[in-house]
């Protein structure tokens, strides 16, 4: 059995409309909902709700709260990986963060997040979800960027707007 620590921040992965105000917000977890959507076999999600915030609005103060957060699960000797859902737009903020803080952990953490919400069509929310529970098995400790596919290691990950992607930063 393995147990993964899933540490939810908010971001547009788990923003939901609001049919009253017409918001798309980020309101509350839905991880849980995610989940149910997904076959694991034999792993056991231990999830924390950290904050429900869009990335933009985060602050040092928050990704300090995320790099806690993240050192109290490795903490566990129980834990086979970490994963934190993140908006999109700070991600590589606190991917850097964590890398710095945190250096190479015992076990893999993964930051993930979606360009479009799990309740949209078309989203990459589950895909993005079951990619990273997926990488906390077969990548080699360090920190991760896990979307669309790849697996980018820290330091040196950005966001490629024009692509909507995680790529490695060129100098």
């Amino acid at each position: 059995m393995r147990t993964i620590t899933v540490i939810t921040t908010g971001g547009t992965i788990e923003k939901t409309f609001d049919d009253r105000t017409g918001l798309l917000d980020n309101r509350g977890s839905i991880l849980r909902r995610m989940l149910r959507r997904i076959r694991l076999e034999d792993t056991e999600t231990r999830i924390v709700e950290l904050m429900s915030k869009d990335s933009l609005l985060m602050d040092d103060a928050d990704r300090g709260r995320i790099v806690a957060a993240v050192k109290d699960a490795l903490a566990s000797s129980a834990v086979s990986g970490v994963v934190v859902l993140h908006g999109t737009d700070t991600l590589e903020h606190t991917g850097e963060a964590l890398h710095a803080a945190i250096g190479v952990p015992p076990v893999p953490v993964v930051v993930t997040g979606a360009m479009r919400p799990f309740e949209m069509k078309r989203s990459d929310a589950l895909q993005n979800l079951t990619e990273a529970l997926f990488a906390v098995g077969v990548l080699t400790p360090g920190v991760y960027c896990v979307a669309h596919g790849r697996a980018l290691r820290f330091p040196g990950v950005v966001k490629d707007r024009a692509r909507s992607t995680f790529v490695r930063a060129t100098s």
